[in-house]
């Protein structure tokens, strides 16, 4: 008689520059219990490890009955070293250059940690548990466009990380070699173009040159526009706002048409907040790969070469997961990292007292 597998319980840490979300999850319930709170950047590294580790302490204190402790997983913003979990110049996390995320946290937990780039928990919960599993494909590359712009990516089952755990950094190549400036100190990255902060940027700048009438109207007092505003001005038919998204897919389109052309995988996902608006973004996105990706233009659903294809051709899709990819994703990875033990997946950074 086959014995039954023991429950077991993670905790996944949501690491982002605004706000940190933790959550205790069961393999066979989900998300059982969630903490949120604004990251303390202003207060320093170690103010905001301390947060981190304090909430993960409470859901274990609440949590522990209902399953053995399989680990912890931390999806964190990059570049990141791995498999040492250190930091390096991070361009949205002023002040944490060199920072050992993982070494802090062993400090304090003395417990199994498993730390990715947040991208990278984010495709794997794509990947394991929304249009990876629902397509039936076993490789995918996914973009999350948000404060920057994130890319992980799974080859055969596996993540990717290159050989120092900071490959799939495709927000940062040049999309405009003579654009804005990006947090990184190179021009026209794909950050600077298609991420919410460089929409919000670009919109900004047409308000304070009196392009855009309509969207000054939406600004109340000195606030900062937001890129659902914007949106929202698009869907209503403002040309300066529906112009920004047009600009925003036609750079995300030259991105991943490279992408494409370079992997030549079954399944290319969009996620982040700027992704809500895979309506406005959508048509100038596919009309630059139809333009500057032959692989696309052959193997698209319905085209040449798409029959033998995983999934039925090369899809390029909103992600099904939404705003929480990242959360379950680090919930996921210690038991990713648990399947592909004994071995070990490169590049994930993981140790056990």
């Amino acid at each position: 008689m086959a014995t039954q597998s023991p429950r077991v319980l993670t905790i996944g840490i949501d690491f982002g520059g605004t706000n940190l979300r933790v959550a205790a999850y069961q393999p066979e319930k989900g998300v059982l219990d969630s903490i949120a709170l604004a990251t303390r950047l202003h207060a320093g590294p170690q103010a905001v490890v301390e947060d981190m580790c304090d909430a993960v302490l409470r859901l274990l204190e609440k949590h522990a009955h209902v399953g053995e402790l399989a680990g912890i997983g931390v999806g964190s913003p990059g570049p990141l070293e791995l498999p040492a979990g250190r930091l390096h110049h991070p361009p949205n996390l002023p002040g944490w250059d060199g920072f050992h995320l993982l070494g802090e946290m062993e400090k304090r937990l003395r417990l199994p940690i498993a730390v990715e780039s947040d991208a990278n928990v984010a495709a794997l919960a794509e990947y394991t548990l929304g249009l990876g599993k629902e397509l039936g494909v076993d490789s995918l590359c996914m973009l999350t466009l948000g404060t920057g712009v994130g890319n992980g990516i799974i080859l055969d089952g596996k993540l990717w990380h290159g050989s120092t755990g900071m490959g799939g950094e495709a927000g940062h190549m040049t999309i405009e070699p003579d654009g804005a400036l990006c947090g990184c100190g190179n021009n026209g990255c794909l950050e600077a173009c298609a991420s919410a902060t460089a929409l919000v940027n670009a919109a900004e700048l047409l308000v304070a040159t009196g392009k855009a009438p309509g969207l000054a109207k939406l600004k109340n007092g000195d606030a900062r526009l937001t890129a659902l505003t914007i949106a929202e001005a698009a869907r209503l038919g403002d040309k300066a706002a529906l112009a920004l998204y047009v600009k925003t897919g036609t750079s995300l389109g030259v991105g991943l048409a490279g992408l494409i052309n370079i992997f030549n995988l079954p399944l290319y996902v969009v996620g982040g907040g700027v992704a809500e608006s895979w309506d406005l973004l959508s048509p100038s996105l596919f009309e630059e790969l139809e333009r500057r990706s032959y692989v696309y233009s052959l193997t698209a659903p319905g085209r040449a070469a798409s029959a033998a294809m995983p999934g039925g051709g090369t899809r390029v899709m909103r992600a099904r997961l939404g705003p929480e990819a990242g959360l379950l994703g680090a919930c996921i990875l210690p038991l990713y990292q648990a399947r592909s033990n004994a071995s070990e997946p490169i590049g994930i950074a993981t140790r056990v007292h």
